[in-house]
């Protein structure tokens, strides 16, 4: 369908390489990229926000500036933040381009999209100008990524049929998730024929640090790390032409590599076990929280919201010290959950739509201890 792209998994540059100063560790990243072209994938998905608007750049230093352009497949995005009128997107496009060292994206994606954004997209003529570009040469296929339910995504696919590829959130957690709504849209997806491009297949990592029970699960199969489990099963399906992971060092790198590689669907003693680790991950009561960290920007308190939360979560799952420690370390660079003032600037961006204020509370309730 589209055949310049290799094989079904992409290095998503949401979450990359770091050093003790928290900035961009290019050495690493440069042998990452090497490793995933050198394994023959070839597909690498950015945006202009991600990394503290950081990762473009990385990109052209790692990727674009090092390899011919043939060699690798680039998508970008059209995010919310960056335009206010239709005549800002254009010399927003542009600069991208620049800050990818590209002339042109091979995908273009109108960025997390539900119903408020779909609504300024539409004002904004973001699409039509989308169709435009591709119409130019400038963008190879025009997409969309979405956070919302099922039903403002068939109504964008109603709206706009061009779209040729929807980027979702699947993972074997929210595909029964109310909400979420993983299932129904990728059903929506294949009702109308829309390749399928994952995200979050790990659940921003939460699928990898699961509770012990869980792991014993797994455990019991005889190899494959956990993360291993969840791309797999977020590949499996029928339509997916595409599964991103945030890869933060080399081990991440190698670990996806020996199991996508050669690629192998789930098999049903795995499917099994994953639907056990399912029940055990849900009586957890774990907040869902996917770490995306769009909740931070616009917080008065500048409260790290993610990090708490994973605290909460490492506490009611396993109730160990580290939780607290962790929250400690948290809390001196932002501020504590009970210093929230509710102003909800939080929910109204949260792709997984989190009732944040209340589960501050409940995190402050429970650190205040």
């Amino acid at each position: 369908m589209f055949p310049e792209i290799k094989k079904n998994f992409g290095f998503g540059c949401m979450r990359l390489p770091t050093n003790k100063f928290k900035m961009i560790d290019y050495k690493e990243l440069d042998k990452m990229v090497d490793a995933f072209i050198g394994a023959g994938f070839n597909y690498f998905d950015t945006a202009h926000g991600y990394m503290l608007m950081r990762s473009e750049r990385a990109v052209k230093k790692c990727l674009t500036s090092r390899y011919k352009r043939e060699e690798y497949v680039l998508t970008n995005k059209l995010s919310w933040g960056f335009f206010k009128k239709q005549e800002d997107i254009r010399p927003f496009f542009n600069r991208q381009l620049r800050a990818c060292g590209v002339d042109y994206f091979d995908f273009y994606l109108m960025h997390a999209q539900d119903r408020k954004l779909f609504e300024k997209f539409k004002a904004c003529k973001a699409y039509e100008t989308a169709f435009e570009l591709k119409a130019e040469g400038k963008i190879k296929h025009v997409g969309l990524s979405f956070h919302d339910k099922a039903e403002i995504l068939e109504q964008i696919l109603i709206e706009y049929p061009q779209i040729e590829v929807v980027q979702i959130q699947l993972n074997y957690v929210d595909y029964d998730d109310p909400s979420v709504e993983g299932k129904k849209c990728y059903d929506v997806c294949r009702k109308y024929n829309k390749p399928v491009i994952v995200m979050e297949p790990v659940k921003g990592g939460s699928l990898v640090k699961l509770p012990e029970e869980a792991k014993k699960v797994f455990d019991s199969l005889g190899g494959g790390s956990y993360a291993s489990y969840a791309i797999r099963y977020a590949s499996s399906f029928e339509g997916v032409i595409m599964v991103l992971s945030g890869m933060g060092n080399m081990d991440m790198m190698n670990d996806n590599i020996s199991y996508m590689k050669d690629f192998k669907p789930i098999t049903q003693e795995e499917q099994n076990a994953i639907n056990r680790v399912k029940l055990i991950y849900r009586k957890q009561n774990a907040i869902q929280c996917t770490g995306c960290r769009y909740c931070i920007d616009g917080c008065p308190k500048k409260i790290s919201i993610p990090d708490l939360f994973a605290c909460l979560n490492d506490k009611k799952a396993n109730d160990t010290f580290n939780s607290s420690y962790y929250y400690s370390i948290h809390v001196k660079h932002g501020g504590k959950a009970s210093d929230c003032i509710k102003c909800g600037k939080c929910e109204d961006i949260c792709p997984q739509h989190l009732p944040i204020r209340k589960l501050l509370e409940e995190t402050a309730k429970e650190f205040g201890k």
